[in-house]
């Protein structure tokens, strides 16, 4: 089996471009990256699926080790609506998200900074309850 090393480039490149854009805060750059790596998703299906060969669909003349498997097609057309349903799904969230505050961009949350700035002075402040003693020798 020969893969090209142009497709295996072109997988590796839209899986690390997915991933930066997926961890953006703009909900548009979320929808891109979530569309390319169902692009890239799809490369990767087509490269482990071998070389081509003829249709699985014979009249019997054709050696069975000349035909395709089907199951990798049936994959990546599965892949893709399923990638369709979930760039659908995500563009009505930002299209919402942009009709109630005329932003795509997520902003922190204060309850969650306040609690993130809790947990930070707790963990630098030692407790008055720890001792030096073992766990098992409390009495």
């Amino acid at each position: 089996m020969t893969v090209s090393l142009a497709l295996l480039v072109t997988m590796a490149v839209l899986y690390a471009c997915g991933v930066y854009l997926l961890l953006e805060k703009s909900m548009t750059r979320v929808v891109i990256g979530f569309l390319l790596i169902g692009n890239a998703t799809n490369i990767l299906l087509l490269v482990v699926s071998g070389r081509a060969g003829d249709a699985p669909i014979m009249d019997g003349r054709s050696d069975p080790g000349d035909l395709s498997d089907p199951l990798p097609q049936a994959l990546i057309l599965t892949a893709i609506v399923i990638t369709f349903a979930v760039s659908a799904f995500l563009l009505a969230l930002v299209y919402r998200s942009w009709r109630l505050g005329n932003a795509d961009s997520l902003s922190a949350d204060p309850e969650d900074v306040a609690i993130r700035t809790r947990r930070a002075a707790e963990a630098e402040t030692p407790d008055a309850d720890e001792d030096d003693t073992e766990f098992g020798d409390r009495s």
